[in-house]
């Protein structure tokens, strides 16, 4: 008995579906996500078991690394670059247009404010190649928001710069740092604190820090940790 051929049918399967929701899920999570902000400086943070997540919005983050250098990145670019004119005002360092419209462009920075003019002309490549290879240097002064009192270092005492005197501001003469805080505070009374200090960072630098927030009144402010795993122990 003769074999049945069986007539072959074209196993061509229509993609045009699937190519649909594939763009439809690609632009979903382009326009939902949340890009992470750049920080001038690598922190490696201890593990903890929190599962707090750190608020996307309305965050000022002071970033600490290993030799107690302080940065501050916030999400609100507009803010800080009014906190960059006010506080070079108390201090009397000018920033020209094309500078303050820099500032705008901000997300972190750490320089001494006699250096944030300076830092502001450079383009973005040469800020992170500027702030690269002074980071090597490790202990540097050039790089970091100073946060010494003059009753801690005679050295900060006299390269400090004096701010105006202004009523109800409470950041000292030689603290830039707790300047800062106070500033941004002024402009956004909802804004968050988070504490964000690498794992090797000195136990005496971190309570500097929150001397200073409570020498502010700061009271409330987030530790950034990573999420303790089994082979974190």
């Amino acid at each position: 008995m003769a074999k049945i051929k069986v007539k072959k049918q074209s196993t061509f399967i229509d993609m045009t579906a699937m190519s649909d929701v594939t763009v439809l899920l690609l632009t979903f999570f382009m326009l939902t996500s949340t890009f992470v902000q750049k920080e001038p400086i690598t922190v490696n943070t201890p593990a903890s078991v929190s599962e707090r997540k750190v608020p996307e919005t309305d965050i000022l983050t002071i970033l600490v690394d290993g030799h107690g250098k302080i940065f501050l990145s916030m999400d609100n670019n507009e803010q800080l670059a009014k906190a960059v004119q006010k506080v070079g005002g108390d201090y009397h360092v000018t920033f020209t247009p094309v500078q303050l419209e820099a500032a705008r462009r901000l997300t972190s920075f750490g320089v001494p404010i006699k250096d944030l003019p300076s830092y502001l002309d450079k383009t973005i490549d040469q800020q992170d190649a500027f702030m690269k290879e002074e980071l090597k240097k490790g202990n540097n002064p050039r790089i970091g928001i100073p946060n010494v009192s003059a009753a801690d270092s005679t050295a900060t005492a006299q390269t400090a710069i004096a701010p105006e005197q202004t009523t109800g501001h409470k950041a000292s003469a030689d603290n830039e740092f707790k300047h800062w805080i106070s500033r941004i505070r002024e402009d956004n009374q909802k804004i968050k604190l988070a504490i964000k200090a690498d794992e090797t960072t000195d136990y005496e630098v971190i309570k500097r820090v929150i001397n200073d927030l409570r020498d502010l009144r700061e009271n409330k402010y987030l530790l950034v940790t990573n999420l303790r795993t089994a082979s974190s122990d």
